[in-house]
């Protein structure tokens, strides 16, 4: 995963996960991924970071699977849309 830093203005990181393995590529796991990676970045009291200010984007992989919607901390609980 990279992390951009935030700026002094923003203080806002967006987390890129460019790579998941294929157990990882469905909605539910992205998400305690995303929450997980969230609560890390926040726990680290010197980085000066609220979970308002953290986004999780995972990028789209090598054969082809489509890229997902971001995480941030108001949906990364929320329910996973069923398939149809």
């Amino acid at each position: 995963a990279e992390v951009t830093p935030p700026s002094s203005a923003t203080k806002m990181p967006v987390i890129q996960v460019t790579w998941l393995p294929k157990a990882c590529r469905n909605a539910a796991t992205r998400k305690l991924v995303a929450d997980a990676i969230i609560k890390a970045v926040v726990g680290v009291k010197q980085a000066e970071v609220t979970p308002d200010k953290v986004v999780v984007r995972f990028g789209e992989a090598v054969d082809g699977f489509p890229l997902p919607a971001g995480h941030t901390h108001e949906n990364v609980n929320d329910p996973v849309p069923e398939k149809k």
